[in-house]
């Protein structure tokens, strides 16, 4: 049986932020925490989402790292306690949001956080108790604002995916005018998460045929805005439609993801600085060409309907395409370029066959294929 379900509340436009003071009361957060970062403050942005929220009475957590971690969760929960928080607000990219799925089962669940981590058996222990999220990106990339899952680095250093249906955001106000002030090369780097997104999980053997034409639509908007929106910030048709993409290809991939994430999570775990979009785009083409061979794949000719939404010549000329378009934008095409060495590929390894995505790839990975394709990508 195909399980499809889909989702929450998503208000997309330019200026949707107006509805912030509209969605606390319809989801019932009186006392919110904004979850955000030192970046996204320092743009002035939680200073406009402070301004819809006059006479509520919120506090602010802008701590969260490039990619959170279990002892920033710690720390926020305690603020949240503190504050008598009844909800929270993420108000940046995938990272903020992440951070605050992981608070809102902190603040509510005892335990160590990695006891509700997928691969450990904690999804069922998540509950309805979880603080509610109203989810606000400032980056197209992730679609966290309207996904299941978080990915959290817990205290051992694993990057591990936290999932349940209760964890999604009651309500996500996707703004694109949030994302102007986006520089150049993040704009590109959140652009390829969202276009691997799309893949993916359209290139996943489940079926969920809805998912299907969601991801599909969502790579047409990314593959053709991403250079628009990174040569020109001040876009807002562009911006739009890559935070288009972002959430579609959030909501598209209930079906599963593959061993770029694999790969992305384990790796982002053993060298956190690296960013989890950049690491997804120079996976994606070596891995596009071990699943073009997986039979579901070939039988229902998914490699040629991605060359077509793409406007590629050949399904064999798509993993060069997108490796050709982060060489335009100034992205990495290596791993070696981002000072990863053969002496972590063992690490990278054990972590990816041990993701939860990796079970979900047309084609099943050895460890000796994933280290086929780390040898390819350095």
């Amino acid at each position: 049986m195909a399980l499809i379900q889909y989702i929450t509340q998503i208000n997309v436009e330019a200026g949707a932020l107006k509805l912030l003071a509209a969605e606390c009361q319809r989801v019932g957060i009186k006392r919110p925490m904004i979850v955000s970062d030192r970046g996204v403050v320092a743009a002035g942005i939680v200073d406009k989402v402070l301004k819809m929220l006059q006479g509520v009475d919120a506090t602010v957590f802008a701590e969260t790292p490039s990619n959170p971690t279990e002892a920033a969760i710690r720390l926020a929960t305690s603020q949240c306690k503190a504050s008598g928080c009844d909800g929270l607000i993420a108000v940046g990219g995938g990272s903020s949001i992440d951070c605050a799925k992981g608070i809102a089962i902190a603040a509510t669940h005892e335990g160590p956080l990695k006891s509700f981590a997928t691969i450990e058996g904690g999804t069922g222990l998540i509950t309805a108790r979880v603080l509610p999220i109203i989810a606000i990106p400032t980056t197209s990339g992730t679609g966290s604002e309207v996904a299941r899952g978080a990915i959290i680095i817990v205290d051992d250093k694993r990057k591990l995916g936290f999932h349940s249906w209760d964890l999604v955001p009651k309500s996500a106000i996707c703004d694109p005018e949030l994302t102007l002030g986006l520089p150049p090369l993040l704009t590109a780097a959140t652009a390829m998460d969202a276009i691997a997104h799309c893949i993916e999980t359209y290139l996943a053997p489940s079926f969920n045929p809805p998912a299907d034409g969601i991801a599909l639509d969502g790579l047409g908007r990314a593959w053709g805005n991403i250079e628009r929106a990174t040569k020109n910030g001040a876009d807002i048709d562009a911006r739009l439609n890559l935070m288009c993409a972002s959430f579609q290809g959030a909501l598209a991939f209930q079906k599963g993801l593959g061993c770029v994430h694999s790969l992305s999570h384990s790796l982002g775990g053993l060298l956190p600085g690296l960013h989890h979009g950049t690491l997804n785009a120079v996976f994606l083409p070596t891995v596009l060409r071990f699943n073009s061979q997986a039979p579901s794949v070939q039988k229902d000719r998914r490699m040629e309907e991605l060359a077509r939404v793409m406007g590629v010549n050949s399904p064999d000329a798509v993993p060069g395409a997108i490796r050709d378009m982060s060489a335009r934008l100034g992205l990495p095409v290596d791993l070696r370029s981002m000072g990863v060495e053969r002496k972590h590929f063992s690490a990278i390894v054990s972590g990816a066959m041990a993701d939860h995505c990796h079970l979900t790839n047309p084609r099943r990975a050895t460890a000796d294929d994933y280290m086929g394709m780390l040898e390819e990508t350095l």
